[in-house]
């Protein structure tokens, strides 16, 4: 399942041999506001709080004004054309800018997302117009710098310092500045509770044996009605059954005080499922049954009698409360958790000739990559970032090594000793020596 967040990236850029630097933020981009990652820019060490910023000190300041300065990010599309994702506010007069508004980009980890980054000097009779209406060739082109997301949001701290230089790509000898990106991860709420719950005497609903019972808690909504938010697994043939721990969410109940309906059904193959019992319990009454250690009878609504509830001897219990913080996969990796990339390579007859254009180890005279190596580099591609060395352990099996013996496994870089092959450029050339 792919792996989908949003950042906010702050950015702060400085002119006058600009130091710079910029936020990101899983969740979503935000110039000087938020990104699925949020970037916060700053100009000229200026601070701002929030989403996106932009720091920049103007390298060469006119003896007329200081510069306006402004920032567009962009994404790298695969055939190279840039999409633009947003634009920071204009800061007049000022060589060291912090932009407030954030920009938002999704995150996807099983991509590379790369980012692109323009910083104009905006004309001032431009100053009082929306800036997503501004053209951009109107405008003074200060510098751009670029990166790929995942690496703003591997780095501790998810903070990364850019090069500033030419649309060419050629820095030369002029200091364009520094722009720094800082990613932060939009989540609404990270705080979850975890709750053990059993029933004691829960009434029989089967003819030939005991009930199969489940929980399924609703959170009730502004209209009266109520959503399910989660359910426990089936406890087959028991009146008094425990079910192993379930977590519940900051977004799925709302506040500690929402109430919500527990309803206990006996589970049936046909999807019938019988009610048992319901009750209606906030996550504060929750905590409450398990510190006072007691246990809440469930009702059931009464067919022979509009409105009237049916009080049985069933009860529930909460044998476990605890509050916890949930943590993303974005917490992990900006906190010095890395990925490893292991590759394994099949060279058995089974994958035909090398030299035939229906084999997986096809050798194209045009050096178009076979199958292996395009799916080497396209994994690889995104989980290199993820590790801090890109040295990447990889071998082969069930092929001929150099000296003949045929082998179940080998170095794939042709190294007696050491597994590793160095940056991910170098695995199709391994895997063409081995062809050989």
């Amino acid at each position: 399942m792919p792996l989908t967040t949003s950042f906010e990236l702050e950015a702060f850029i400085n002119y006058s041999r600009i130091s710079s630097y910029l936020y990101l933020v899983p969740g979503y981009v935000i110039v000087t506001s938020s990104l699925r990652h949020h970037f916060v820019w700053q100009y000229n060490q200026i601070s701002s709080s929030g989403g996106l910023k932009k720091q920049v000190k103007d390298s060469k300041p006119t003896a007329i004004h200081k510069s306006d300065p402004m920032v567009v990010v962009y994404t790298k599309k695969r055939d190279g054309t840039l999409e633009e994702l947003g634009r920071t506010e204009v800061i007049m007069n000022s060589l060291d800018p912090a932009w407030i508004k954030k920009i938002t980009v999704a995150y996807h980890f099983e991509i590379v997302q790369p980012l692109i980054f323009h910083v104009y000097d905006v004309d001032t009779k431009y100053y009082n117009l929306p800036v997503k209406t501004l053209k951009l060739n109107d405008q003074e082109f200060l510098g751009e710098g670029g990166c790929v997301l995942s690496e703003i949001v591997t780095k501790q701290g998810q903070s990364l310092t850019l090069d500033l230089h030419n649309r060419n790509g050629n820095k030369g000898l002029k200091n364009l500045g520094k722009l720094t990106v800082h990613a932060e991860e939009t989540v609404a709420s990270r705080n979850a509770i975890e709750v053990i719950f059993h029933c004691s005497r829960l009434e029989n609903k089967d003819l030939f044996s005991k009930s199969d019972p489940f929980l399924r808690i609703s959170r009730i909504v502004e209209n009266g009605g109520s959503v399910p938010i989660c359910k426990t697994e089936v406890v087959d043939n028991n009146l008094n059954p425990i079910w192993r721990p379930l977590c519940l969410t900051m977004q799925q109940f709302v506040s500690k005080d929402n109430p919500l309906v527990i309803e206990c059904f006996d589970f049936n193959s046909s999807g019938n499922h019988v009610l048992i019992g319901k009750l209606q319990k906030s996550v504060a009454d929750l905590e409450k049954l398990h510190k006072q250690k007691t246990g809440a009878s469930f009702i059931l609504p009464s067919s022979a009698q509009h409105g009237h509830e049916k009080v049985l001897k069933g009860q529930l219990f909460v044998d476990q409360f605890c509050e916890k913080q949930l943590y993303s996969f974005i917490d992990y990796v900006s906190s010095g958790f890395e990925l490893n990339f292991m590759v394994a390579v099949d060279f058995t007859a089974s994958n035909g000739n090398p030299r035939t254009p229906d084999s997986l180890h096809y050798i194209d005279p045009s050096g178009q990559f076979n199958a292996y190596q395009q799916a080497i580099m396209e994994v690889g591609e995104v989980i290199q970032f993820y590790d801090s060395d890109r040295r990447f352990p990889a071998w082969g099996f069930g092929g001929r090594t150099i000296d003949g013996t045929i082998s179940h496994c080998f170095n794939l870089n042709g190294s007696a000793s050491g597994v590793e092959v160095r940056r991910l450029k170098a695995f199709p050339i391994c895997l063409l020596h081995n062809y050989q």
